[in-house]
């Protein structure tokens, strides 16, 4: 359903401005946690399996506090569960810069990446909520925000560590998280628990509508992750890139993205979700059939960029349809959703790694599209993104 313009709130809010920022802060911790694994591991005498293996940890963490933070929304509401996550998330880039022991290491990481997936389910249940209000779409540019502040944490935290050291890096990081949380906390929405009486079941959904939107979330993230860890790889041993020139995969596919991301709500607005998804479903595998096809890397790269027009509002609009199944406490189908969705990006890339040592990674690239054929299949089931179903519910 498009947007009426007549009931929708206008397109910035006090509210969209908080769970933005809570977006942005989020992602800026995992991007300054990305320069931050080379020193890691040398002062833990990882090697690279034992680093892997950390590295798991981290989203083992997000998988295991995902459904925890997601049983808590219905009881606390995500304006709260948000607050803990995050306030409680502010000091650990300091500590994984002075834990000196493995042991340590992997309970900081755990709790790291725990508190980042808890704060991922409770933030998105809030742009659900804030969405709902305003009767406008705005999970896209959320997404579009937490891109930007892995950008940012990753592009300053070289830098940083250059001149200010890893742990003086990680206090000037946690300071501008703090900063970021005091402005951003107060504006978020507050969406007050239900009563017992009224509100909606906080078990493990019995229901197919939040597994099946799970489906859709996981088969649009893994070709993400397969873009993220192997798109370099790609081009550099089975395209004959430069190594200069094969980072640039992975580039296009981020700008588009990002870009898309931003402007997704409006098209989601004008177009309704379903349409949306199925146009970047078809846009999709169409630059992943370019890609696996594609003769040299100028011919992937744009290939790429297609795959990140195409994948940027897929999950955007997963969540939003998540959050708003009728007769569900949001917290709890968000979380069914994000810990199969984001299982996509943190398992997947390993499966793909011993299939492309046996297959090549162009021929991943071209089956890569099946995955996104049943996300073409089940994307009826992004009216319940549309705001007559939130305002329905």
């Amino acid at each position: 359903m498009k947007l009426d313009r007549k009931t929708a709130a206008p397109v910035i809010t006090r509210e969209r401005i908080g769970v933005s920022l809570m977006f942005l802060m989020n992602g800026f911790y995992v991007g300054a946690w990305a320069p931050k694994i080379p020193e890691f591991a040398e002062r833990l005498s990882l090697n690279e399996t034992r680093l892997g293996l950390m590295i798991l940890v981290f989203g083992l963490g997000s998988l295991v506090f995902m459904p925890i933070a997601g049983s808590q929304i219905p009881r606390l509401g995500s304006m709260k569960v948000t607050r803990i996550a995050s306030i409680m998330l502010t000091p650990l880039l300091i500590l994984l810069s002075i834990v000196s022991e493995v042991w340590e290491a992997a309970i900081v990481i755990f709790l790291f990446g725990g508190l980042i997936g808890a704060m991922d389910v409770a933030m998105n249940a809030n742009a659900v909520a804030t969405e709902r209000g305003m009767r406008r779409a705005i999970m896209s540019s959320c997404h579009a925000f937490w891109s930007l502040g892995g950008l940012i944490g990753s592009a300053t935290g070289g830098v940083l560590i250059a001149h200010l050291g890893v742990l003086g890096h990680s206090i000037a990081a946690t300071v501008g998280g703090a900063i970021v949380l005091v402005i951003g906390l107060p504006m978020l929405l507050s969406d007050l628990p239900e009563k017992s009486e009224t509100a909606p079941k906080r078990g493990l959904p019995l229901t197919p509508l939040p597994w099946l939107i799970g489906v859709v979330a996981l088969f649009s993230m893994v070709p993400e992750g397969a873009v993220i860890d192997w798109s370099a790889l790609y081009l550099r041993n089975e395209l004959n890139a430069s190594l200069s020139l094969s980072g640039f995969a992975f580039a296009a596919f981020s700008m588009t993205m990002a870009a898309m991301r931003f402007a997704g709500d409006v098209v989601r607005d004008r177009l309704g979700a379903v349409l949306t998804m199925r146009l970047c479903g078809i846009i999709a595998i169409i630059g992943l059939v370019i890609a696996g096809l594609a003769p040299s890397p100028y011919v992937a790269i744009p290939g790429f960029a297609l795959a990140g027009i195409g994948i940027s509002n897929m999950v955007p609009i997963a969540f939003s349809a998540a959050g708003n199944l009728p007769g569900m406490a949001p917290g709890v189908a968000l979380s069914v959703v994000t810990v199969m969705g984001y299982s996509g990006i943190l398992v997947a890339p390993s499966v793909i790694g011993f299939v492309a040592n046996h297959v090549g990674l162009g021929v991943v690239y071209l089956t890569l599209p099946g995955l996104l054929l049943v996300v073409l299949l089940l994307s009826s089931l992004a009216r319940y993104a549309e705001q007559d179903h939130a305002a329905a519910k």
